[in-house]
């Protein structure tokens, strides 16, 4: 019965998306020039937030039918390498329907953010001066704006959220905690990175954080924080297609399960060499290779 339960929610969803986008449909027609205040509905959504420094960015939206949009939790679903927003945020629909929170999965697309350096390396660096760009044209300094529209949106009294990324998304929301200490964000979830940048201000970056403006005291703000690293334990291909095996990265374990422990190991360490706050753990997903879907359904309980 549960999985006939389970079909049956997803058949409906795409009923519950069409009357979410002819509802919007009709409010944009009878109001198209005040498309940017169009409240959020249940259901599946999408926007266009303009907001912030950079290149307007498409963010994909579902708020399960049964939370209330003013008060549930917001989670961001930080996309993977393949810039597919749309089908990260689908793969954690089941999660907040038990979860009840909302999904928010903003799209970092390959024409504006190339490459790795411009989207799960913050966009920190210019390409061709290799100098440090202004802070507000970061691909990491979207998100507070985006939270703050995405509330307005809902007429909310959310004041912080949850982040999750897998993949290259994980490497973005770890290295978003390292460079936005004063963000909002009450836990950061970071399953199944390729290859990491270390709490070390001796490595030069992006392995390490030497040249970028974090400091001790980021790092100590950083390593008190919820985090929870997550980590498939069949996540073990040394030989995955798209897995760094740059020299830096290859100092970091042969594969994921192992870079991802090692980079909480040596987290961990530097709290305790330091005897600062750790609020940091770690969560072996069982049976969890290199699937954002399989790590969704063992970390929705995170959400909150």
């Amino acid at each position: 019965m549960t999985g006939l339960m389970r079909i049956s929610g997803r058949l409906l969803k795409p009923l519950f998306a069409a009357i979410a986008l002819l509802s919007g449909s009709i409010a944009t027609s009878e109001n198209s020039e005040q498309t940017d205040q169009i409240e959020l509905s249940a259901g599946f959504g999408s926007f266009e937030f303009a907001n912030w420094s950079g290149p307007n960015l498409p963010v994909w939206t579902y708020i399960p039918v049964s939370a209330d949009p003013k008060t549930a939790p917001i989670l961001f679903v930080m996309h993977g390498a393949r810039r597919d927003p749309e089908r990260y945020r689908d793969q954690w629909t089941d999660e907040a329907d038990k979860g009840r929170f909302i999904v928010i999965a903003p799209e970092f697309s390959r024409e504006d953010f190339r490459g790795s350096r411009n989207y799960n390396l913050g966009a920190m660096f210019d390409r061709e001066s290799e100098e440090l760009r202004s802070e507000k044209s970061w691909s990491f300094s979207a998100i507070e704006p985006i939270f703050d529209e995405v509330v307005a949106r809902l007429g909310g009294q959310q004041t912080d959220y949850t982040i999750f990324g897998h993949s290259a998304g994980s490497q973005f929301v770890h290295r978003f905690l390292l460079m936005k200490p004063e963000s909002r964000a009450k836990r950061y979830l970071a399953a199944n990175a390729g290859w990491y940048t270390f709490a070390d201000l001796e490595i030069a970056y992006p392995f390490g954080l030497a040249g970028t403006p974090a400091d001790e005291d980021a790092l100590k703000q950083a390593l008190a924080k919820d985090v929870v690293i997550l980590l498939g334990d069949q996540d073990t291909d040394p030989d995955h297609s798209s897995l760094n095996r740059s020299d830096g990265a290859m100092r970091q374990g042969p594969h994921r399960f192992a870079r991802g422990q090692a980079f909480y190991a040596a987290a961990k360490k530097l709290a305790q060499d330091k005897e600062w706050e750790f609020g940091w753990s770690l969560r072996v997903i069982p049976g969890v290779a290199h699937s954002n879907g399989g790590i969704a359904e063992g970390a929705y309980d995170l959400v909150e």
